[in-house]
């Protein structure tokens, strides 16, 4: 099987897995005890927050763990949303948010709040004079992806955020699928939360991360004690905590490589030197993730042409009901007609993909799609 789904999940590193080990074996302490056992766990705990404030460029304190990016996201919205009622009901976010900011919106309009939901331009890009329009003196949150799952398409969350400010409006940003693949910097984006999610950068699934800016206090998703500083109750999960701070040190050396970017524009080079007009580039041409590539294959279908790939592991987004293939939400709202968007496919590299994989597929594709 060739590999190229890391957007929706990365394989543990193997440093990683070996940092867990000791914990899994030995050092089973709860950090709230006062003994060695204790003491042991504990330390490793604020170590692996410290990993991951830095790749942030934060502090420890402002960082707390979560069960993943869902928990994030749904903490910050229904958190600012409980917090700030007092102060206004209305939230503004993007229409090719993923599931985790939409659904708990949604839920919120349904207890009263308002929702905005901004456009975007044929690249995925969100409309920021729309975004002016759209805040009001009762609006309480932005809450905007840094990057889409689907077509890698970078937001201008700096921009954004000194929209946000200037209307004093809280600011979150949900950087599931760009922590680790692109440098993240909390104070140069000016957010005031950001979205970490484990197992999008070579740590275990059901761990995750959310950079709550200091001075800000929001109602918790999870009440119990006092745990993460008040944000988040429940014993820490030590073993994938750990795993988590060590796949951000070795995120913060990766970034220096460009050898996953160079694979991806190789990728889509020889697939449109091959096929041209029979490929068309889905999202920004220049400001996206560095191993995201959606391409649609014009007049075909996204499902039938990865079945006939074969051992080729990749995403289309589109949803496929009794014969018939809906395109993804997300490309439609980039105004991306049905038949290119039923033809989409999204290969994501990671960091264990080789050149040799990549021919491999290529030769493959010419086959399915030009035959």
């Amino acid at each position: 099987m060739i590999y190229l789904d890391y957007n929706a999940t990365t394989p543990i590193d193997r440093d990683v897995a070996e940092a867990m080990i000791p914990y899994i074996y030995g050092n089973y302490g709860n950090p709230s005890s006062s003994h060695e056992l204790g003491a042991i766990t504990k330390s490793a705990v604020e170590y692996a927050r410290g990993q991951v404030a830095y790749l942030l460029n934060c502090s420890p304190e402002e960082i707390i763990f979560t069960s993943g990016g869902s928990e994030s996201n749904n903490t910050v919205i229904k958190g600012v949303a409980f917090t700030y009622k007092n102060k206004g009901n209305h939230i503004i976010t993007s229409q090719i948010e993923h599931p985790a900011v939409i659904n708990p919106c949604n839920y919120l309009k349904k207890q009263g709040y308002e929702i905005s939901y901004l456009p975007v331009d044929k690249y995925g890009i969100v409309n920021i004079a729309e975004l002016e329009k759209r805040i009001t003196d009762r609006t309480i949150l932005v809450t905007i992806m840094h990057s889409n799952n689907e077509t890698g398409t970078l937001q201008p969350i700096d921009k954004i955020a000194e929209i946000c400010r200037i209307r004093n409006v809280l600011l979150h940003t949900d950087a599931s699928q760009s922590v680790g693949k692109v440098p993240i910097d909390v104070k140069e984006l000016g957010v005031d939360f950001l979205t970490v999610a484990g197992h999008k950068l070579y740590a275990p699934k059901g761990i995750g991360a959310l950079y709550i800016k200091k001075g800000l206090k929001i109602e918790p998703l999870v009440h119990g004690a006092g745990h993460e500083c008040g944000q988040r109750a429940g014993t820490e999960n030590i073993i994938f905590d750990v795993a988590l701070g060590k796949a951000c040190a070795i995120a913060k050396q990766a970034l220096k490589n460009d050898d996953v970017k160079h694979l991806t524009e190789y990728f889509y080079k020889k697939l449109k030197g091959k096929l041209g007009e029979k490929v068309q580039l889905n999202g920004h041409p220049e400001k996206r993730l560095p191993n995201t590539l959606n391409v649609s294959f014009i007049g075909l279908n996204g499902h039938e042409v990865l079945h006939n790939l074969r051992d080729v592991a990749a995403s289309t987004g589109s949803a496929c009901h009794a014969g018939l293939t809906s395109i993804s939400p997300v490309l439609q709202a980039m105004g991306v007609s049905d038949e290119v968007g039923r033809g989409a496919i999204r290969f994501s590299l990671g960091r264990y993909t080789t050149k040799e994989e990549i021919d491999t597929v290529l030769e493959n594709l010419y086959k399915v799609v030009v035959d």
